[in-house]
């Protein structure tokens, strides 16, 4: 009990809060598969990149224009970023503490053809490859069309971020300084950098052809962007920590697996698994109920089971290396977490066993259902 009041007397530095908020952020955007690796890395170029800043202020006695740009993956400007010592989130939002009321949020009303644009314009943002279908539903709502002309600049290198961009068409060229680094060409997105880390903007971004933008404001991007991705953490540890093939694993090895999991959702009857497929990775199921079936001898579809919530399945096929032995179709609304197969390797090796040994178990069962052995290597 003394240690327990000593530790909660001890009070954290600011430049401490500052480098851990930064790292909580990367990380969050990042979404890594290995977090003990990541956070090494991380700290290893953090150290590596305060060194080369102190050598070469010696060197110059001058202070070196950041040359982040916007359009760069997030940990790679992120490394820039955290070689020099500032105030981060002036306007600092803690998922945890956040009590948004869910009837309050930002929307700006679209017609069907302008959502069906917008959805197509931001399918392949890397931002938003973890979202849900409610959370992108978010997304779409809180973004509104911007038009732009030749010329125009859309955003200026020093001045404080407003709003996130996903390019819908146009032709747009990026500049640090008068040096032209970068163009886009119908497709891409731009300014999540000074959003997510209250930074001035690190680039201009100018129009060189009449364009149409999606922007969203800030407040809305960090709220989407951040608690998603901590909504999503805290989903599915619960879902991992009610599975028990699991409780193998370490915690480490739990929360690594609750960041490399994607949500797919499926309607009642939609095909999850077709038998004969080869294998792509396996799910859980965080809701509803999933029916399995096999072809019997007459090419008939045969129930075999059901998989309710907190259940797996698909993981044989993986472990065996054969093709998908049996079908698996939503029955009603069901959500599901996929793990591909790059991650299941990399991330369930100590589950393997204890895979390998259920194997029988459902074998036993198609014998008690066909009265044989078949070779069915995925029958989840």
């Amino acid at each position: 009990m003394s240690c327990q009041r000593n530790f909660n007397r001890l009070s954290m530095p600011d430049n401490l809060k500052d480098i851990l908020l930064e790292f909580c952020v990367s990380y969050l955007v990042e979404q890594p598969g290995d977090f003990v690796t990541y956070a090494v890395d991380y700290f290893t170029r953090l150290r590596d990149n305060r060194q080369n800043q102190i050598i070469q202020s010696e060197q110059t006695c001058v202070s070196t224009p950041d040359e982040s740009v916007e359009d760069e993956p997030p940990l790679a400007a992120l490394q820039k970023f955290a070689s020099r010592r500032k105030s981060v989130f002036a306007e600092t939002y803690n998922p945890e503490e956040d009590e948004e009321d869910e009837g309050v949020k930002s929307i700006h009303p679209k017609s069907d053809e302008q959502r069906q644009r917008l959805g197509e314009s931001v399918r392949n943002i890397l931002l938003f490859r973890s979202l849900d279908k409610e959370q992108m539903a978010d997304v779409l709502d809180a973004m509104f069309e911007k038009t732009v002309q030749t010329g125009e600049f859309i955003i200026r290198q020093g001045d404080d971020g407003d709003n996130f961009y996903v390019i819908e068409k146009g032709q747009y060229e990026v500049y640090v300084k008068d040096t032209m680094i970068h163009k886009y060409d119908n497709s891409g997105a731009f300014g999540e950098l000074a959003l997510l880390y209250n930074m001035p903007r690190a680039a201009t971004v100018k129009a060189i052809s009449p364009g149409t933008l999606w922007a969203m404001d800030r407040q809305t991007f960090r709220r989407i962007i951040l608690k998603s991705a901590y909504k999503k953490r805290k989903m599915y540890e619960d879902l991992i920590n009610k599975v028990p093939m699991l409780k193998s694993l370490e915690s480490y090895e739990r929360m690594n697996l609750a960041d490399a999991l994607a949500p797919k959702d499926f309607d009642d009857g939609d095909q999850i698994i077709k038998q004969g497929d080869i294998a792509d990775g396996m799910y859980f199921v965080e809701q509803g109920v999933v029916k399995i079936t096999i072809l019997d001898d007459h090419g008939r579809e045969v129930e075999v089971n059901h998989i309710p919530a907190g259940g797996y399945l698909g993981e044989l096929a993986l472990v065996t290396h054969k093709p998908r032995a049996a079908s698996a179709y939503a029955v009603g609304n069901v959500k599901l977490a996929f793990l591909d197969v790059e991650a299941f390797e990399r991330l369930l090796g100590p589950c393997m066993e204890l895979m390998k040994r259920n194997i029988e178990d459902y074998e036993d069962q198609l014998i008690k259902i066909f009265g044989s052995k078949s070779e069915i290597s995925d029958v989840r």
